[in-house]
């Protein structure tokens, strides 16, 4: 993502942290969301929590010094994290990525060692509100976005309330049961049947294992045995380059998301719905990504009340890994806005 300068930007700038399990992403936008500044640290989890909150408190006072700001111009802190959280005690609950972190305050340590104030918030939440605020879902009262990746991050935004539920775990989307049988595909988590068993990198890699295992015929046989690993990366290369079995192991899984999908609109009824993570299948840039969110609408047509299904925009996402660091500022900003 292009950066502006300091001069072409509107103040108040506000900052904004993705913490994830291997890096910790931040940035600094201007009033408008535009990006001044990016960088990254990473997270080092094995040094454990109070090390990884001085670190990402340095990380807050190294992006406004070389944004070439002073700690007056700068109008909140957002902070984004992974797991399971008790977002009003500003606490880390049990995050799945960050092993020896739990139930550790880390809003609070950040902001003492940052000396700042720091708006706390889940990970997938910012994401959402950052395409809300200047992504694919700009203009949008409201919004889901869905991040497909290891499992299914989730966030819905309506006007300007953040839906993160009466304990914090609003949004845990990927946990609903798609699937009721008693066979049904086990999830991560342990248990049976829910959307991240079928519609996460995760399941269709497990998928492609089980349909190669049995002996079907495919190319991707012959780029394992180059080194190539089985991933939704492959499998979208493979798709794109003609190979049957990918394109299957893409349209069953548009097939399980637009059934997710579904769920969420006769739930929510929201303006749109955007796909992103790192599992678009190439998203709208390739022929088989395109595939893919054509399928996923298709399934969608089938399925819901056409009061909610004719009138929900369903797209990619735009902001990529950005997201999260803008949507974090982004709450920051909003959070300052109700103060003042």
């Amino acid at each position: 993502m292009q950066t502006i300068s300091k001069t072409a930007a509107e103040a108040p700038f506000f900052v904004g942290i993705d913490l994830g399990g291997t890096n910790i992403k931040a940035g600094v936008t201007d009033n408008q969301g535009r990006v001044v500044w990016q960088g990254q640290e990473p997270t080092h989890v094995e040094r454990g929590p109070e090390d990884g909150a001085r670190r990402i408190a340095q990380l807050i006072l190294r992006a406004i010094r070389e944004a070439g700001l002073t700690a007056n111009e700068v109008g909140g802190v957002g902070l984004g994290s992974p797991g399971t959280m008790d977002i009003p005690g500003g606490k880390l609950v049990v995050p799945a990525n960050l092993k020896g972190w739990e139930y550790f305050p880390i809003r609070d340590r950040v902001a003492e060692h940052c000396g700042r104030p720091v708006t706390f918030a889940n990970d997938a939440t910012a994401a959402a509100f950052g395409e809300r605020w200047v992504g694919a879902g700009k203009g949008f009262h409201s919004l889901i976005l869905l991040t497909l990746g290891t499992g299914i991050g989730c966030g819905i935004i309506v006007g300007d309330l953040l839906l993160d539920g009466q304990h914090s775990h609003g949004g845990e989307y990927g946990h609903t049961v798609i699937d009721c049988r008693p066979d049904a595909r086990s999830c991560s988590c342990g248990r049976r049947g829910h959307f991240e068993a079928y519609a996460s990198a995760t399941a269709v890699t497990k998928r492609a294992h089980e349909i190669l295992a049995a002996g079907r015929v495919s190319m991707i046989t012959a780029r394992l045995k180059e080194g190539a690993v089985l991933e939704p990366k492959l499998i979208a290369e493979m798709a794109e380059a003609g190979d049957e079995l990918s394109r299957q192991l893409v349209l069953e899984t548009a097939e399980y998301l637009g059934i997710g999908i579904v769920n969420l609109m006769h739930t929510i009824d929201p303006d749109a719905i955007l796909i992103g993570g790192a599992m678009t299948f190439g998203g709208q840039g390739s022929r088989i990504g395109r595939t893919f969110l054509e399928r996923v609408k298709h399934e969608i047509f089938l399925r819901a009340y056409p009061a909610v299904g004719d009138h929900t925009v369903i797209d990619f996402a735009t902001l990529g890994g950005n997201a999260g660091f803008i949507g974090a500022a982004g709450i920051a900003r909003l959070e300052a806005s109700k103060k003042s």
